[in-house]
């Protein structure tokens, strides 16, 4: 019965009721379209005074209306709360966090609190909108996924049933058609040699392994063909703890030969051109230039020459280092080529 035209389905058998989310009471098709045809009113139920709209009347899916308030709560509260167990450092974290989204759920059921929860749900979902709005989008990829692997599957199955059906009747044919010509040759007094049934057998054998043959190739073909495819306080929202921090993927860099090093001089700028008579005369004889020599490798070899040594402080060294075998060696190889004294004669 209706609860506002009291009307009844024994008076009219397609009698349809449709509930609203906002406050769940049940009336009739014919009630909404005469009080809410115009716009929104409030709720004709006694004791009710919400504001209803025509657009969100639907009908009910489920027998009991608390049922279907339950769900449609749960899914609401789901779409804000939607992260996964690997967003979380600690399974102890996401127990907490589907902990928290439970009591939120149990307040709205049993109407505790639920402005207070309201204003929560909505300042959490304002804060963390674009990590809630990337959940979504991903949940929606993997469920497009789910449901187009399914479809292939059902569509390959479909496809392998009609194979085998297409090869079941193929080979009755054959047989029918092997024994007609038996018969016929029967009827003719035509005794066939054993020779001529041995060839008989090869062609029906030839003809079931090409279909056989055939069958596999469009088989793996369509395989193939399916790899390519301003901030509320902390008592206005809810605290989240135990979420993993979210990375950036690094920008792959150019890959570099050398690892980074640089060959740039720290000590001089190396130029293009240097004035000197000898220079000159290099750059214009034909017996230097049509060798192919590059007056710039003279110009480079020479400044590193000049400068080379120049990053090392003898300070700086340890005098373990000084002291070491290395060291005497150097300092006897140099007093050597100096022909100092106490240089031995090695002739």
């Amino acid at each position: 019965i209706c609860p506002v035209c009291k009307s009844s389905r024994y008076l009219n058998p397609n009698m349809r009721f449709l509930v609203n989310p906002e406050c769940y009471h049940k009336m009739c098709e014919s009630c909404v379209d005469r009080i809410f045809s115009s716009g929104p009113a409030p709720c004709p139920v006694a004791g009710c005074a919400r504001t209803l709209r025509k657009q969100r009347f639907r009908k009910q899916t489920f027998e009991d209306i608390k049922i279907e308030q339950e769900v449609d709560i749960r899914r609401r509260v789901a779409q804000v709360f939607n992260k996964q167990e690997e967003d979380f450092e600690t399974l102890r974290a996401y127990n907490n966090y589907l902990e928290e989204m439970e009591v939120t759920t149990f307040n709205l059921l049993e109407g505790i609190d639920v402005a207070a929860t309201e204003r929560k749900l909505a300042a959490y979902a304002a804060q963390n909108a674009p990590s809630i709005s990337q959940n979504n989008a991903k949940a929606n990829r993997d469920r497009n996924a789910q449901n187009a692997t399914t479809a292939a599957q059902k569509e390959q199955a479909l496809l392998n049933r009609s194979a085998a059906n297409r090869s079941s009747i193929a080979s009755l044919a054959e047989r029918e058609e092997s024994r007609r010509e038996t018969l016929g040759a029967f009827t003719r007094a035509q005794v066939s040699s054993p020779q001529d049934d041995a060839a008989a057998q090869k062609v029906v054998l030839k003809k079931s392994t090409a279909r056989r043959t055939a069958a596999e190739r469009a088989r793996d073909k369509q395989q193939q063909q399916q790899h390519i495819h301003g901030p509320p306080s902390e008592a206005e929202t809810f605290r989240i703890e135990g979420l993993k921090a979210v990375i950036d993927a690094p920008v792959a860099k150019a890959y570099d030969a050398f690892g980074g090093m640089s060959f740039t001089p720290s000590y001089y700028t190396l130029q293009s051109h240097y004035e000197h008579p000898w220079l000159e005369k290099a750059r214009t004889e034909p017996s230097i230039v049509a060798g192919g020599y590059d007056l710039r490798e003279y110009h480079q070899r020479t400044m590193l020459e000049a400068f080379a040594g120049l990053g090392c402080f003898i300070e700086e060294v340890g005098e373990k280092e000084l002291r070491s075998g290395d060291g005497m060696i150097a300092t006897e190889g140099a007093a050597l080529a100096a022909g100092g004294e106490g240089a031995e004669d090695v002739l």
